[in-house]
């Protein structure tokens, strides 16, 4: 018997079905790089959404004030730097309370907790006759273009702003 050599030639039709390296790198590069722009944008959500809640805050606590004065003449009387809560670092909201009346049920903290501006607490100072006040905070967005966003701190400090931007609001 003759043998016949027999040429095996492969099946061109037939490729191997896959990525190769190169596609693949190019495909983490670009998740990477979004993900890289989305966390950033996420993060300046973040604390402009902080600097929102602080706003309100201070507003709700401005409000309480002005109907303390209402009721007594003049506003409560702290002629240094007073943390609004009792002067304790802000771990729990007291109540803004004086002669059995509640002007706010609970103060509020500020949103990053004990370890912000002032431990915590919104800034609170007024004059030793009660007739001025100034509340503020220190805000984390130093683009804020509010009103009464400054590059000023308070006066006497409650503390260092790492943004170097407070938000300030004296009495009206």
């Amino acid at each position: 018997m003759l043998f016949q050599a027999r040429i095996l030639t492969p099946n061109v039709t037939s490729f191997k079905k896959g990525f190769t390296l190169i596609e693949l790198l190019i495909v983490i590069a670009i998740i990477g790089i979004l993900t890289t722009l989305l966390t950033a944008n996420f993060v300046g959500v973040r604390q402009r959404a902080r600097d929102t809640q602080r706003k309100s805050d201070i507003r709700q606590i401005q409000s309480a004030l002005e109907l303390f004065r209402s009721d007594n003449a003049r506003y409560p009387v702290r002629t240094v730097t007073y943390r609004i809560n009792s002067g304790t670092v802000c771990m729990t909201s007291e109540a803004f309370t004086y002669n059995s009346v509640t002007y706010m049920s609970k103060v509020p903290c500020d949103p990053s907790g004990t370890t912000g501006y002032n431990s915590g607490n919104y800034y609170y100072v007024s004059d030793a006759s009660g007739l001025t006040y100034t509340l503020a905070t220190c805000l984390e967005n130093a683009n804020d273009k509010d009103t009464y966003s400054t590059s000023s701190a308070p006066s006497p400090s409650g503390g260092t702003c790492s943004s170097g931007k407070y938000y300030v609001v004296n009495n009206p």
